[in-house]
């Protein structure tokens, strides 16, 4: 007899992109998902783009806005939130301090309980960005003790690193 094969409905999981204003979420995404640098402009609302990884795993993320009027939405769209990825510039050292209460705030909301979160230090091409270690430091992300967590270095505008956090994403998703 032979063996009969399961056809698993597939879900497109959920990823969340979020951070600060400016720090490259929309171009990071459609990097990624396109191959290609497209000139974006300040999102208002979201913006949604499945990226392939390989022949088996799609990532439906979301991108939202993070101009200070838009953080107080940011709640809505947390329901079913697979993996958290929190974007910042890592040249700002100005507003790490507003990036590190932004994150505090999100991941302290019941939705977000246990999810993985991957921070993304973008702009690491330019010369004056932060160490991963500074990062991570001015962000707190020491005492994030109740979930699993990742930092990575990337650029958005150079296409460095994105394979690798989109790939280290989908496998936090899975330990989820």
């Amino acid at each position: 007899m032979g063996a009969i094969k399961s056809k698993r409905i597939k879900k497109t999981p959920q990823v969340l992109l979020m951070g600060l204003d400016s720090s490259g979420k929309s171009t990071l995404l459609y990097r990624q998902q396109r191959g290609v640098l497209m000139e974006t402009s300040p999102t208002v609302g979201f913006n949604v783009a499945t990226v392939q990884l390989d022949k088996k795993t799609s990532l439906s993320v979301w991108d939202v806005g993070g101009q200070g009027t838009m953080r107080p939405n940011w709640k809505y769209y947390l329901e079913g939130c697979k993996v958290l990825v929190f974007v910042v510039d890592s040249t700002d050292r100005a507003r790490m301090g507003e990036a590190q209460k932004a994150l505090k705030k999100i991941l302290n909301d019941e939705h977000l309980k246990g999810v993985p979160l991957m921070v993304l230090a973008n702009k690491k091409d330019l010369p004056n960005s932060m160490t991963i270690r500074e990062v991570s430091t001015l962000l707190e992300l020491d005492r994030y003790t109740d979930r699993k967590w990742e930092i990575q270095a990337c650029s958005a505008l150079k296409g460095l690193g994105l394979q690798q956090a989109f790939t280290s994403i989908a496998k936090l998703m899975h330990k989820a």
